[in-house]
């Protein structure tokens, strides 16, 4: 990147910094209880490299083939990388290679599959389940109903971990609209560690670029962001 390109992404990484932090504010929560992850799927690596270099730790990709051309270097051993699209069960072994944190469980045949490739390769892979909570066809993501079922699955697999919920709301003109469907995801998560006899799920991916503010206000403690940092 040209310099001026890095300082215009040093200037919206700061930018969404400060909005995380009025909207944790606006809930009464520490800004250091939100990760945010930059979502670089449309980006090359050397815009990866300049978003660490000002601070970026986590970032989110879509597909493993992609990461797989962007990370024949590794990444800092510092930094975090979450695979954030659908997961397809024939690219388990190389996720688990990839990632630190799957969020886009939402199927027991995911679940089998991450599992066989981890304890063969004695391995252990942090995973979220995906819930659509709004019940969009063409979202994927398990339904509501079926969450309690896939969650005690994935607690059933060996080398499997699971840490929390994620979910993708409509994207809407107005957060407010969406305001609702993330209150939902954290209520379902109290209602899952209630059920599961108390295990925890602490974590709550939700928001992206159009929504984030909104997801925090009503408990994110993951937010995806892509436009907002990387533009397009």
């Amino acid at each position: 990147m040209s310099e001026s390109t890095v300082e215009s992404l040093e200037s919206r990484i700061c930018n969404v910094q400060e909005r995380i932090a009025v909207a944790a504010g606006k809930a009464d929560r520490d800004q250091s209880a939100i990760t945010l992850i930059a979502v670089s799927k449309s980006v090359d690596r050397r815009a990866m490299d300049d978003a660490y270099a000002l601070g970026i730790g986590e970032f989110g990709e879509n597909r493993v083939q992609d990461v797989a051309v962007k990370l024949q270097n590794p990444l800092p051993s510092d930094a975090r990388l979450h695979m954030i699209g659908s997961l397809q069960s024939n690219k388990a072994k190389q996720a688990l290679r990839m990632f630190d944190l799957i969020h886009s469980v939402d199927r027991e045949s995911l679940v089998v599959e991450l599992s066989r490739q981890a304890v063969r390769h004695e391995m252990e892979i942090d995973v979220l389940l995906q819930v659509n909570i709004a019940r969009e066809t063409q979202k994927a993501g398990c339904d509501p109903d079926d969450a309690l079922g896939l969650a005690k699955a994935i607690l059933a697999a060996s080398s499997v971990n699971l840490r929390g919920l994620m979910t993708i709301a409509p994207l809407v003109d107005d957060p407010e609209q969406v305001r609702s469907l993330f209150a939902s995801l954290g209520t379902l998560k109290a209602d899952l560690e209630s059920a599961l006899e108390g295990f925890p799920l602490p974590v709550l991916s939700m928001g992206m670029t159009n929504d984030f503010e909104v997801a925090i206000e009503e408990g994110a403690t993951h937010v995806r962001v892509g436009r907002a940092i990387f533009g397009g």
